[in-house]
This record gives C-alpha cells, structure tokens and sequence, in this order.
C-alpha cells in the first residue's frame, strides 16, 4: 500500500489529530494544510499534505479492487 513509503513516521495519535482536523479544516479553507499542521502538531503543512495525498491513493487502490479486504475470524457468537 501506498502509506508504507511515508518517509516520517505517524503515531496513532498524530493520525487521529490529522482525521478530526480534516474534518475541521475542508477544501475551500484558506491555508488549509497549516492548520491541519498546527492541529496535528509536529509536522509541517507539507507533511500533512503528501499523508493526505497517500491517503487518496490509498483509498482510490481500494476502491478499484487493488487491494483485497481481510478475511477477519470471528470469534463468538451474536446473539
């Protein structure tokens, strides 16, 4: 997949500031990629840009069929 080539690395963390702050901050937000910077913090508008770039290609090899979803084991029962 496409996000293991990021050259930093991202914690848990960091990914989830970065999600809620796409939220925040959409297309037509001026300096958009400074304040999703600034929300996740430690990382520059640049680097917030190429993980959000990754992020598209990744969903867009998903989306095509290049990248097959897991077979998740269940355990228990629903009841």
């Amino acid at each position: 997949m496409a996000s293991s080539s990021i050259s930093s690395s991202w914690t848990a963390e960091q990914n989830k500031d970065f999600e809620r702050a796409l939220a925040v901050f959409d297309k037509d937000t001026p300096d958009r990629w400074y304040n999703v910077a600034k929300a996740v913090g430690g990382k520059t508008a640049e680097e917030v840009k190429r993980h959000y770039e990754l992020l598209v290609q990744d969903v867009k090899y998903i989306e095509s069929g290049r990248v097959p979803f897991p077979n998740y084991r269940t355990t228990g029962t629903r009841g």
